[in-house]
């Protein structure tokens, strides 16, 4: 009803955050938390919410819309966010004129979390890259290799590693098997540049009559830097051959999701009520 009355697409509602919650339903679920921190919902049954006094009045003063400022009228939800708020953020919004704040979107805390991380994760591939450009070319392949082995290519580090370098002819910089038990071999070539120093496509089309020559099927070309839209365009078109461009962005998230040349610092964990456990019925 929520979605309908918002006239809300199909692909809004299919909207994710990282976690794989459904952005509408993590919405919904902070508004009814929020307005019952302001008493505007209570919560008489499990699945059940019910307007309150105060809430129908607060409809009948024709509000153009309920933001955070509108629920601030409230002591309840006054001492509920200002324990829970980021003072930074409240301290920003109070410089904002209020006909442009109209106009912000609200985000959930989840959200403001998600886009913290995300900032944090971004900035992380940037320093990785740099570094990656710092150290010798022998230092990327041996990176792809190690990068590969924890995507449970290749069979063992060791495996792999005799794999790649060791071919060294026909455009082609090492050898690695599709899976633990060698059922198919996957060729590949490094290309360390710098972030501004794009493959030119005629690389593309090397490494893939490089395939040819060996017989090969399946080849991964990956790089520090980028790819043309003609390279990429041409991989595209393919049809006996499987090729994988792998850029400077995609190389350091894979980095980051594998834990290679990363670690961990600091986790945190995320709970919510377990309705199960308070059903007593």
């Amino acid at each position: 009803m929520i979605a309908n009355q918002l006239q809300l697409s199909e692909a809004d509602l299919q909207e994710t955050m990282t976690s794989g919650q459904t952005k509408f339903y993590n919405r919904v679920a902070w508004v009814k938390s929020y307005f019952g921190k302001a008493c505007l919902l209570n919560f008489p049954s499990r699945g059940k919410f019910k307007i309150t006094q105060r809430g129908l009045d607060l409809l009948k003063s024709g509000p153009h819309a309920i933001r955070i400022r509108t629920l601030n009228q409230y002591p309840e939800f006054v001492k509920f966010h200002k324990k829970n708020s980021n003072t930074q953020l409240e301290e920003s919004q109070q410089n904002i004129n209020p006909a442009t704040q109209e106009e912000i979107e609200p985000i959930t805390p989840e959200e403001q979390l998600e886009n913290a991380y995300q900032d944090l994760r971004s900035q992380l591939a940037s320093n990785l890259l740099e570094t990656i450009l710092n150290n010798p070319p022998a230092f990327f392949e041996q990176l792809v290799v190690d990068l590969l082995v924890a995507m449970e290519y290749g069979g063992s580090r060791k495996d792999a590693g005799q794999a790649l370098g060791k071919t060294g002819d026909g455009g082609i910089d090492g050898i690695i098997k599709e899976d633990k038990l060698g059922l198919d071999i996957i060729y590949l070539q490094a290309k360390r540049y710098g972030v501004d120093n794009v493959v030119p496509s005629r690389e593309v089309r090397d490494f893939t009559g490089s395939l040819d020559g060996h017989g090969a099927q399946k080849g991964v070309l990956i790089t520090t830097s980028n790819f043309t839209r003609d390279g990429i365009e041409f991989v595209k078109r393919l049809q006996q051959k499987k090729i994988v461009l792998i850029d400077g962005e995609q190389l350091t998230q894979l980095m980051i999701d594998n834990n290679i040349g990363v670690s961990t610092t600091t986790t945190y964990t995320i709970k919510k009520i377990d309705t199960d456990y308070f059903d007593i019925d």
